[in-house]
C-alpha cells in the first residue's frame, strides 16, 4: 500500500516541507510540499534525491556493537547489553573522576526532542555542561552577536523579507549551493523588479557574485575593515537614522569614534578593493527603503567571527534597518535544527530555553522545572576545548550523535589523537562508514531521516514537524529513546550519589518519564514560558492541524511573530539594541614565506557537510565527481602546475594530496577546497587536515574558512586507475579501508552503478593493488583480459560481461582511463578484439574521449555544460534553454550557474 507522510528536509536550515512517498516499508519517492511556508513546493537537487538515500540499508549501522578493550574488534550486541555497559561505564567514570570527567558531542541535524533528552541527561543528571555540538562551527558567531547586540539569540527577519527587500547585501554566503530553495524567492524578486540590488561580499566569483550588482572581492578575513568603512561614509554622508539610534539604541557615539578612523580610502585598502566601490556599497545600503542582509559562514567561520557580525549588526542599527519588512541582519543556518538545539540549552554555554549557565536565577528556574538542585554554575567546554581536554586526558569518556567530527572539526589530526587517547567512546550514528566510527567502543545504530519523528526549527524560527515514513532498518532506533534509555539507567546507578549530595526532587517516574517525542515537546514547551521564545500555545495538536508555526508564540496568540523588534524594544535589560565597536584585526594565520597561499573552505552545489548522506546518491556526483584544489589560473601556470596534476597541500599542522584545478574566480595567492570531501572518499580525512583551530573569543566557533599553506607537486610516479561496475555502496564499503594506505587515494562516482578508484604514490604495492583488485570484484580467469609489461611498471587489466566492459585495473600508464570508463559508462559493447581495446591510450579514435570531462550542469535533466554553450552560441537565452533543454526547469538549483555561461559565451 502506497502512503504519503508530510515532513521536513534533513539537510540546510531552509526548513523545506516535503512529502515521503511510501511503499512496502521502503521510501520511493518525494516532492515539496506546496503548503510548507518555507518552500511552498520546491526543492533543490539534495532535497530531491533524498529517497536515493536511504533506497539501499548498504552501509547503515544496522545494530548495535561494542568492543570490552581498545585492541578488540567490535563485535554486534543486543540493546540491553549496549545500554547496560554505556550507563555503567559513564557512572564508573562519574564516580571515580567527577561529572566533567564525561562529555557529549551531538548534533544540528538531531530532531530537537533528541536534543532535549541529551541536554537534560548531561545538564540534570549528570550535573555536567561538557555538552556541545557541531552547531558551534556552523553558527555559534551569530548567536554571540545577536546575544550582544539585540540581547537575544535569533534572526528578526523573516523568509517574506526576501520578496520585500529592495537591497541584499550578501556577506559570506553562496546562497546558491548552500540555500538554494531561498535563493529562487530573491531571484523572483529581481525578475519582477530589476531595481533591486544586490551587493555580494564574498574573496571567490561565485556564481551569486557573477550575478551581483556590486561584488566585493575583499581579501580574506576584512570584513570588519569594509563594514566600519562603510558606515564612516554613512555618518560621514548624514544617511543614518538618528531618531532612531537615540530611541531605541545605546553605544553610538563609541563606535562612532571608533569607525572615524576607518575612512573609506583606508578600509578599502585593507579590504583590496576599489574605494567607489566601497562607496557604492554604503549608498546603496543605507539609501534602501529596506536593506536585507544575508550571511553565513562566511562571517561566523572565524577567530573574529562575533565582530564581524555585531559590525554588519551596527549598519543595520545606525540606518534603522530593522524590524520592518524587507528588512534586518538574517543569518542562515547551515543545518536543520541548529536552532532547535539552541532553544532546548544544547551548547556547552547556555542553558534550557535560552537561559544563561551563569546566572544564577536561571538555573533556579530550570532546577524548579526539572525538579533537581545543584545544577552546575561552570561553563562546560565548547567543541574545541573538549577535544583538546580529551587529548590531555582532563575527559575521559565522550559520547557522539548524529555528526563526524574527524572530518568536520579544524585540525582533524588533533582529533583523532583526542579519541585515540580517550577512555570510552560512544559513537550514536545513522551509518557505519563516517571517519569517526572507527573510534567507537560503542556503536549505536540510530534512525535517519524518514524514520523518526519529532520537530525541528528554521532560519526564521519556524518550528515544523517531523514524521516517520517508515520503520528504521534492522535495529536502529530513534535517537530520543536511546539517549533516554541509557538517562534511566544511569540515573538509577547515580541516584544514591546525588541523593546524599543534590537531592532529586523530580516524581517517582524519575528525569526521564519520556514514552513519545510528544512527551518531550510538551516539557521542552513548558520551560519556554517567559522566556523571549516563548511557545507556550504551541503543541503537536496546533502543528498537525495550523501547519509549522514561527516564534515566539505565547498563550493567547493566534499565530508566531513574523518579524521581531517591530516596535523597536529590543530583548534587553532597558530595551535598547548596543552597538558595538569592533576593530578589524586579521585572520588568525597569515601566509609567509613559507605557507604563501590564503587557503579558503567552503560548499559544493549538491553536496552537504560529510556526505554521510549524499554520498549514497550517485546521481549528485554528476556536478563534481571529485574532490580537488582550485588555483587561479596564473598562479598555478608561474608554478609550473598543470591542470588534474597531483599537488600537496600543507599548513603547520597537517597535509593531503589532491588533483589540481585552475579557475579564473580566485584572486592571485588563493586557493580554495571544498569542506565536504573525507575518508569515505580519500585517502585523507579532507581538506581540514590542514585548518587551524583558533577560535573566536566570545562564540568560540574555529576559524574554518582561512588557513595559510603552501602547494607543491606531489612528487608521486607510481599511478593506478580503476574502475567497476555494480552496487555502488557495497564496492565503495568494500574499497574504503585501503584508501589510507596510499599516498593519494581517491573514489569517485562516475554513475549510479560504476565507482572509479585512483591512487598515486612513490612506488608501486603489488600487495596492496591485489588487494584493491579483490575489494572492487573485478573478474579472473576467462572473463579478464591481463597485459603486463613488468619493465615499465605497466599493468592492464579489463574485467568483462559477455561483450561488455565491467570493469578495470590500470597501473603505470593510466591514459586508457578515461575511454574505458566511457566505454562502461556507454554501455555499448565492445565489437572488436577483446586483445584491441589495451590500445585505447594509443593512436586511435577512442582517443578522443579523453577530452575534458563536459561536466553535468542541471542534475534534474542530466544536461550537460557543452549542450548549454552549443545553444547559447547559436543565440539562444535562458528562456530558450529552459524550453528546449528542461534546464532549470525543476528545482531551478543550476540556473545561477547558466546564468554565467550565458554571460561567458559569445554567440556566433
Amino acid at each position: 500500500m502506497k502512503t504519503v507522510t508530510r515532513s521536513t528536509c534533513c539537510y540546510c536550515g531552509v526548513g523545506c516541507g516535503v512529502l515521503i512517498e511510501a511503499e512496502h516499508g521502503r521510501i520511493t519517492g518525494i516532492a515539496g510540499d506546496p503548503d510548507h511556508p518555507a518552500n511552498f513546493g520546491r526543492l533543490c537537487t539534495k532535497g530531491r534525491t533524498l529517497p536515493l538515500t536511504v533506497a539501499d540499508h548498504a552501509g547503515r549501522a544496522l545494530r548495535p556493537e561494542l568492543r570490552l578493550t581498545r585492541d578488540a574488534v567490535r563485535e554486534p550486541a543486543d540493546w540491553t547489553v549496549a545500554l547496560d555497559h554505556v550507563a555503567a561505564r559513564f557512572a564508573d567514570i562519574i564516580e571515580r573522576d567527577g561529572p566533567d570527567a564525561v562529555a557529549f558531542y551531538i548534533s544540528g541535524q538531531l530532531l530537537t526532542e533528541d536534543y532535549y533528552v541529551f541536554n537534560k541527561l548531561a545538564k540534570g543528571l549528570i550535573r555536567t555542561n561538557n555538552i556541545d555540538t557541531n552547531s558551534r562551527l556552523c553558527m555559534s558567531s551569530a548567536v554571540s552577536a545577536y546575544k550582544k547586540a539585540l540581547g537575544a539569540d535569533g534572526p528578526p527577519t523573516c523568509y517574506e523579507d526576501l520578496e520585500l527587500a529592495q537591497t541584499v547585501l550578501f556577506a559570506g554566503s553562496n546562497m546558491p549551493y548552500a540555500h538554494p530553495v531561498l535563493f529562487r524567492r530573491l531571484e523572483e524578486a529581481k525578475a519582477r523588479d530589476p531595481s533591486i540590488k544586490w551587493i555580494v561580499v564574498d574573496p571567490r566569483r561565485t556564481d551569486l557574485a557573477a550575478l551581483a550588482d556590486l561584488h566585493l572581492a575583499i581579501t580574506p578575513g576584512t570584513d570588519v575593515a569594509l563594514f566600519n568603512g562603510m558606515l564612516h561614509h554613512m555618518i560621514w554622508e548624514g544617511s543614518i537614522d538618528p531618531a532612531y539610534i537615540a530611541a531605541h539604541t545605546s553605544g553610538f557615539n563609541e563606535l562612532k569614534s571608533l569607525v572615524r578612523g576607518y575612512t573609506p580610502s583606508m578600509a578599502a585598502e585593507i579590504c583590496g578593493i576599489a574605494e567607489s566601490d566601497l562607496l557604492v556599497a554604503a549608498q546603496w545600503f543605507a539609501a534602501s527603503p529596506a536593506a536585507l542582509s544575508l550571511y553565513c559562514m562566511g562571517l561566523n567561520q572565524s577567530s573574529h567571527g562575533t565582530d564581524k557580525n555585531l559590525a554588519l549588526i551596527n549598519l543595520h542599527l545606525a540606518t534603522g534597518q530593522i524590524g520592518k519588512p524587507g528588512a534586518g541582519p538574517f543569518s542562515l543556518t547551515g543545518q536543520p535544527n541548529a536552532m532547535g538545539g539552541r532553544e532546548v540549552g544544547g551548547m556547552a554555554t547556555m542553558l534550557a530555553a535560552h537561559r544563561d549557565i551563569a546566572n544564577a536565577e536561571h538555573r533556579a528556574q530550570v532546577e524548579a522545572l526539572w525538579g533537581v538542585n545543584g545544577l552546575s554554575a561552570r561553563p562546560g567546554l565548547p567543541a574545541v576545548d573538549m577535544f583538546d581536554a580529551l587529548a590531555e586526558g582532563k575527559i575521559k569518556a565522550v559520547w557522539i550523535a548524529c555528526t563526524n567530527p574527524v572530518h568536520s572539526m579544524p585540525d582533524i589530526e588533533r582529533v583523532r589523537r583526542a579519541l585515540r587517547t580517550a577512555e570510552f567512546v560512544v559513537v550514536q550514528e545513522a551509518f557505519e562508514q563516517t571517519d569517526t566510527v572507527p573510534y567507537a567502543d560503542v556503536l549505536l545504530p540510530a534512525a535517519s531521516w524518514g524514520e523518526k519523528s519529532g520537530t525541528v526549527t528554521n532560519s526564521e524560527r519556524r518550528i515544523s514537524r517531523v514524521r516517520a515514513a517508515v520503520e528504521p532498518p534492522g535495529e536502529a532506533r530513534a535517537d530520543w529513546w536511546i539517549v533516554n534509555e541509557v538517562a534511566r539507567r544511569l540515573e538509577a546507578r547515580l541516584s544514591a550519589r546525588q541523593s546524599e549530595e543534590a537531592p532529586n526532587t523530580h516524581n517517582d517516574a524519575g528525569l526521564f518519564p519520556f514514552e513519545s517525542p510528544q512527551a518531550v515537546f510538551d516539557e521542552h514547551r513548558s520551560l519556554t514560558i517567559g522566556r523571549d521564545l516563548d511557545i507556550g500555545a504551541l503543541s503537536y495538536d496546533v502543528l498537525e492541524r495550523d501547519g509549522p508555526q514561527q516564534w515566539p508564540f505565547p498563550a493567547g496568540r493566534e499565530r508566531g511573530a513574523a518579524r521581531r523588534y517591530v516596535d523597536g524594544t529590543f530583548a534587553t535589560a532597558d530595551g535598547r539594541a548596543r552597538f558595538h565597536a569592533p576593530s578589524y584585526l586579521p585572520v588568525a594565520e597569515s601566509v609567509d614565506a613559507r605557507y604563501p597561499f590564503r587557503l579558503l573552505t567552503g560548499r559544493l552545489r549538491d553536496q552537504w557537510h560529510g556526505m554521510s548522506r549524499t554520498g549514497r546518491a550517485g546521481v549528485l556526483f554528476n556536478h563534481a565527481p571529485q574532490a580537488t584544489l582550485s588555483m587561479r589560473r596564473e598562479d598555478a601556470a608561474r608554478r609550473g602546475l598543470k591542470e588534474g596534476e597531483l599537488v600537496t597541500i600543507a599548513s603547520r599542522r597537517g597535509r593531503l594530496v589532491l588533483p589540481l584545478e585552475t579557475s579564473d574566480d580566485l584572486a592571485p595567492g588563493t586557493v580554495f577546497a571544498a569542506m565536504h570531501w573525507s575518508g569515505q572518499f580519500l585517502a585523507s580525512g579532507g581538506i581540514n587536515e590542514t585548518t587551524i583551530g583558533a577560535v573566536d573569543p566570545d562564540s568560540k566557533q574555529p576559524e574554518l574558512k582561512h588557513a595559510a599553506v603552501r602547494i607543491e607537486p606531489a612528487k608521486l610516479p607510481w599511478r593506478l586507475t580503476a574502475a567497476k561496475r555494480g552496487d555502488v555502496l557495497a564496492l565503495r564499503a568494500a574499497v574504503q579501508p585501503l584508501l589510507a594506505e596510499r599516498r593519494y587515494a581517491s573514489i569517485r562516482v562516475e554513475a549510479d552503478e560504476l565507482i572509479v578508484v585512483t591512487a598515486a604514490d612513490i612506488d608501486a604495492d603489488a600487495a596492496w593493488t591485489e588487494r584493491l583488485h579483490d575489494a572492487l570484484g573485478l573478474a579472473r580467469g576467462d572473463d579478464l583480459l591481463e597485459y603486463r609489461d613488468p619493465r615499465r611498471g605497466r599493468t592492464q587489466r579489463i574485467a568483462w560481461d559477455a561483450h561488455f566492459v565491467d570493469g578495470f585495473l590500470l597501473t603505470g600508464d593510466t591514459s586508457p582511463a578515461a575511454a574505458l570508463i566511457e566505454q562502461i559508462r556507454g554501455e555499448t559493447p565492445w565489437e572488436g578484439p577483446r586483445h584491441a581495446i589495451v590500445l585505447l591510450g594509443g593512436d586511435t579514435p577512442q582517443q578522443r574521449v579523453r577530452a575534458p570531462r563536459d561536466r553535468v550542469i542541471c542534475n534534474c535533466k542530466q544536461v550537460k555544460q557543452s549542450q548549454i554553450e552549443q545553444a547559447v552560441a547559436k543565440g539562444a537565452a535562458l528562456d530558450e534553454l529552459k524550453s528546449t533543454l528542461g534546464c532549470g526547469t525543476v528545482c531551478g538549483s543550476c540556473v545561477p550557474e547558466i546564468k554565467r555561461l550565458l554571460t561567458a559565451t559569445t554567440p556566433a
